[in-house]
C-alpha cells in the first residue's frame, strides 16, 4: 500500500484501498486485540506480565482496526458525493463514518468477504438515515423514494405516473406525490464534475442479507472473483480500485468480472438471479 492520501474525514487521513493480503493480515491482529480486551475488562485476576501481553494485543487491535477504517475512508466520501445534497457533508460523511464503525463491528471475516462488500451496506444506509432526517421525510416516503429511483436508473425512458403507480405497487395519487417528493429532493443537490467519477449504486446491496442460496450459486458461478463481481454489480468500489486490490490491470479486472457476468447469464439459475438483483 503507497502512502499517499486522498484528502481527510473528520480530521483522519483518507488512505488508499488495502488489497487482498493486506486486508487479511489484519483479521487476526484485530480478533486478537478484542479477544484481549474481554478478557481485561471481565478478569481482574491477571498476572503483570500477561496482563502486559494482553495491553499490547489490544492496541495492536485498535491500529489495526483503525488502519482498516482509514484505508474505507473513500468509500463514504464515495456515497456521499454520489448524493451530492446541499445538506452539510461532514453530516452525512459522519453518518457514513458511524455506518463504517457499525459494520467493523458486526463484520466477520471468518465468511469470506471483503470489509469494504460489507461495510458498504451501512455506510448507505446511514448516510441515507442521515438525508431523509435533513428533509423531514417519514421513513414510509423514504423508501417508496428510493424504490422509485431504482426503478428510474432500470428504465431507459422516463417513467409516466401510471408506470410508477405498478412499480411501487401504490395509487396514481400516491405516485404523482412520491415522483415530487423525489424531484425536490434531488433539486437539493449541488453541481460537481467529481460526481461523473462515482459510479450509481444499484443498492446498498448487505452480502449478510442476501439468502444463502444466491451466495452459494454466485459463488459457485464465479470462483475467486466473488467478491470482485459482487463490488462491482452492487458498486461498492470503482473498478481500478478493485483492480488495485487484486494487483492486476483495470483491463484484466474487467476480463475477470466480464467472465463470472456470463457465468451467472448462463446459469440455470439466471432467471431466478436475476428476478433477485431486480429486487434490490
Amino acid at each position: 500500500m503507497t502512502n499517499t492520501t486522498r484528502g481527510f474525514i473528520g480530521g483522519l487521513e483518507i488512505l488508499p484501498p488495502l488489497d487482498v493480503e493486506e486486508e487479511r493480515a489484519l483479521y487476526p491482529i484485530i480478533q486478537e486485540g478484542r479477544r484481549a480486551s474481554v478478557t481485561l475488562a471481565t478478569n481482574d485476576e491477571v498476572d503483570s506480565s500477561r496482563r502486559r501481553q494482553l495491553l499490547r494485543a489490544r492496541q495492536e487491535g485498535q491500529e489495526a482496526e483503525s488502519l482498516l477504517l482509514r484505508a474505507t475512508f473513500g468509500l463514504v466520501r464515495a456515497r456521499v458525493l454520489e448524493r451530492g445534497y446541499h445538506f452539510y457533508n461532514e453530516d452525512l460523511e459522519a453518518a457514513g463514518v458511524e455506518g463504517l464503525i457499525n459494520a467493523l463491528q458486526r463484520f466477520d471475516p471468518a465468511k469470506g468477504n471483503r470489509f469494504a462488500t460489507y461495510a458498504n451496506y451501512w455506510i448507505v444506509k446511514l448516510v441515507n438515515q442521515t438525508v431523509q432526517q435533513q428533509a423531514g421525510l417519514s421513513d414510509a416516503e423514504m423508501r417508496l423514494i428510493l424504490k422509485f429511483q431504482r426503478a428510474e436508473r432500470s428504465h431507459v425512458n422516463r417513467l409516466t405516473k401510471r408506470e410508477v403507480a405498478q412499480e411501487l405497487g401504490i395509487s396514481q395519487v400516491k405516485a404523482q406525490e412520491i415522483m415530487q417528493l423525489s424531484r425536490e429532493l434531488q433539486s437539493r443537490r449541488f453541481a460537481s464534475a467529481e460526481l461523473e467519477d462515482v459510479a450509481d449504486p444499484r443498492s446498498s446491496g448487505d452480502i449478510n442479507e442476501a439468502p444463502t442460496w444466491v451466495i452459494d450459486e454466485l459463488r459457485r458461478l464465479t470462483g475467486e472473483d466473488f467478491d470482485a463481481f459482487w463490488q462491482y454489480t452492487f458498486k461498492t468500489m470503482a473498478i481500478e480500485e478493485i483492480a488495485r486490490s487484486y494487483g492486476i490491470s483495470r483491463q484484466g479486472m474487467s476480463k475477470r468480472i466480464e467472465r463470472s457476468r456470463r457465468a451467472v447469464k448462463e446459469s440455470p439459475e439466471a432467471d431466478r438471479l436475476q428476478r433477485w438483483f431486480d429486487q434490490q
